[in-house]
């Protein structure tokens, strides 16, 4: 029995010590292992608040500085000119060719219609009428005065002398129309065709007839562009519109010109807005000029500091 009891005692002394054993190994795990759990990871919500915050920096670096503005070039209307026909008639002879200079008053086309003989023959016949016409009314005149004749007869001498003379002058103001000045032509030697002559000097474009071709009064022949002046069209829309003023200069490139640059000065802003993306058109005038240049071609400004 006593042998019993001093085993017993033996194993709760031998379970007692494990325990106290096991207690106080935790405390020193626990001081070991907390370091490793200070460490705190960013939250995800954390990490995208930074990212917004340095592209809202890059964007307002971004505005802050001249933005790039798209645009063409572009003829003033007051440098390119439409050659319309005065008269219809049938192209008889053509003299240009389109990029071919011309210069102003310069021949570019013959028109074939025979009411331009008719109205030569009116203008003459009406001259030589007018000449007699007025003689007899000086005749007339003079017999009233000695009252050889009646006022009667003098009266329809002078009615018949103002009605030739309108008549002449109509002819003569059609021809000029026409451009043809009436007091050059001779009765014996009649025009036979109508002249087309450039209104400006520059560059034939758009030619739109060929030989034989019948075209109607008011019908373009062809466009005439002089191009030693030309401007820059380019789109700006509202949020940038504070950078352009008139007078400010704007440095530009041409696609297909490598990477040269060009200048402009801004002349002049559009009062309105267009409806379907909001822009404005801005124009400015090219400070130097270059025979490569052409209307239409594409470019990329930025106002210069």
């Amino acid at each position: 029995m006593k042998v019993y009891l001093l085993a017993v005692l033996l194993t709760a002394a031998t379970l007692s010590c494990s325990r106290s054993q096991q207690t106080s190994e935790e405390p020193a795990a626990s001081a070991t292992t907390a370091p490793l759990h200070t460490e705190r990871t960013p939250s995800p919500l954390a990490s995208d608040s930074d990212s917004l915050k340095v592209d809202a920096v890059t964007s307002a670096t971004h505005v802050a500085n001249s933005p790039t503005f798209n645009g063409q070039m572009m003829i003033s209307p007051d440098r390119q000119a439409t050659v319309t026909s005065t008269m219809g008639g049938q192209i008889h002879q053509l003299l240009v060719l389109p990029g071919k200079a011309v210069k102003q008053g310069q021949l570019i086309a013959l028109l074939d219609n025979p009411e331009l003989i008719e109205l030569q023959q009116t203008y003459f016949e009406s001259s030589a009428q007018l000449e007699y016409l007025d003689a007899e009314y000086q005749r007339q005149q003079s017999l009233g005065r000695q009252e050889a004749a009646s006022q009667k007869r003098v009266q329809q001498c002078k009615a018949d002398f103002l009605s030739m003379r309108s008549k002449m002058l109509a002819a003569a103001t059609r021809l000029k129309a026409l451009g043809i000045d009436a007091a050059s032509l001779n009765p014996t030697e009649m025009m036979a065709y109508l002249p087309v002559k450039a209104p400006i000097s520059g560059y034939v474009t758009d030619l739109q007839v060929n030989l034989g071709k019948y075209v109607e009064t008011g019908d373009p022949i062809c466009n005439i562009i002089d191009k030693h002046k030309p401007l820059l069209q380019l789109t700006v829309y509202e949020k940038d519109l504070h950078f352009m003023k008139e007078g400010c200069v704007v440095d530009f490139r041409i696609n297909g010109m490598g990477k040269k640059t060009f200048s402009a000065t801004v002349i002049s802003i559009d009062q309105a807005v267009n409806r379907s993306d909001y822009s404005i058109k801005v124009y400015a005038r090219l400070n130097e000029y270059n025979a490569d240049f052409r209307p239409g071609m594409y470019v990329r400004a930025k106002v210069r500091k």
